[in-house]
């Protein structure tokens, strides 16, 4: 059977993590969104300043839709913030912004983790869509070869996944250092984007702890250790 009682103690942990930090953004954001910063300034405003400050100038901000939909685009060197971002000046986005700014700091330093990152995303997205449904037919009709196949493109995956981790880590410290140290936020406002910042770090840490035990159960299957005849 392939599907068994042991996937909920390889698959629960990081069901369990992503709901509660999915929960933790959602509150965190909620809050913070409604809390203006003292020198109102928006997101965008925000990522420009940082930017200009490193030296960064030929990196551009545009406004992006999608509710946090935030991210920066390395190979057009574009900063795209969500409207909740862009416009506001709250002490969230100025949190966000500041963190997707952490991103093109590393791109133009060549953070070795980053460039980690960005090499294997084709491989990463197409193993995410095509890798379970090659194991789950090479586990069905006994295609070891192909099941095996499958394994290992999900592995490509679960290795982004954990990449992921010091990449995000990284513009997160980034971004709080540099909030502070051009007195853009000041007094408890850097507790606010700790707080949005860190539940943020979370999902990735429940995505990346989704994934390995994903892997590991298709491993026990593939190795006999959750398949009975």
């Amino acid at each position: 059977m392939f599907f068994s009682p042991i996937w909920l103690l390889f698959a629960l942990p990081g069901l369990v993590l992503g709901l509660w930090a999915r929960s933790r953004v959602k509150s965190a954001f909620n809050k913070y969104s409604k809390i203006r910063t003292a020198r109102g300034v928006t997101g965008a405003q925000v990522a420009r300043l940082l930017l200009d400050s490193q030296g960064l100038q030929d990196v551009q901000i545009e406004e992006h839709k999608g509710m946090l939909s935030d991210h920066y685009d390395p190979r057009s060197k574009v900063l795209r913030l969500s409207p909740e971002v862009y416009g506001t000046p709250s002490v969230a986005a100025a949190g966000i912004a500041a963190h997707e700014m952490g991103h093109a700091m590393q791109h133009a330093g060549g953070y070795f983790p980053l460039q980690i990152r960005s090499a294997i995303v084709p491989a990463a997205q197409f193993g995410s869509s095509l890798a379970p449904w090659l194991f789950i037919i090479g586990f069905l009709f006994r295609f070891t070869t192909l099941a095996w196949a499958g394994l290992v493109l999900f592995g490509i995956a679960v290795i982004f996944t954990l990449v992921t981790l010091p990449v995000e880590f990284d513009a997160s410290r980034r971004a709080k250092k540099l909030l502070t140290g051009n007195g853009i936020l000041i007094g408890e406002e850097i507790k606010g984007v700790d707080k949005v910042l860190d539940a943020a770090a979370l999902t990735y840490v429940a995505a990346a702890i989704a994934a390995v035990g994903q892997f590991a159960y298709y491993a026990v299957l593939l190795l006999g250790g959750g398949r009975r005849r």
